[in-house]
């Protein structure tokens, strides 16, 4: 996509610090780091979000991650914990619409989390998960297998 940032850096149009890159993923150092060592991996092809995301690019993604996170933990930069943080759509904080997994090097202290609402800590009945439940299910059942459609 000609506007996409992640698409420039791809094709050589934008400089960045590349970790990683194959035929089907490219792994950069994220500009606005959480922590020294996060990087940022994405798939080489244009996918806006995870429901675009096919099956085999997502295994290959998350075995990549795998590596990634192991040689974060091995580099030297400071880290005893690894948050990979998916943001899909723009509710979820998706910055660039390009499907990409973020690796986090954590330590104790670090400042980085999650603010939850108030009513996190009002738990749900069992009818409510059990109600929630049968409706991703059915949603589920809907699919077909591969299904790109998501």
């Amino acid at each position: 996509m000609a506007d996409c940032p992640f698409c420039k850096i791809i094709a050589g149009d934008l400089s960045s610090s590349f970790v990683y890159k194959d035929e089907v993923c490219s792994a950069i150092m994220d500009i606005q780091p959480v922590n020294a060592g996060h990087v940022l991996l994405m798939p080489n092809e244009h996918i806006a979000d995870l429901a675009g995301l096919p099956p085999e690019t997502a295994s290959h993604i998350f075995l990549i991650a795998q590596k990634l996170a192991f040689a974060v933990r091995q580099s030297g930069v400071q880290c005893e914990g690894i948050n990979l943080f998916l943001a899909d759509g723009k509710a979820a904080m998706q910055e660039v619409p390009h499907f990409h997994l973020h690796i986090i090097p954590r330590f104790e202290g670090d400042g980085f989390g999650f603010q939850f609402s108030p009513r996190y800590a009002e738990l749900p009945t069992r009818e409510e998960l059990d109600a929630n439940a049968h409706h991703i299910k059915q949603a589920l059942e809907g699919l077909s297998p591969g299904d790109q459609q998501l």
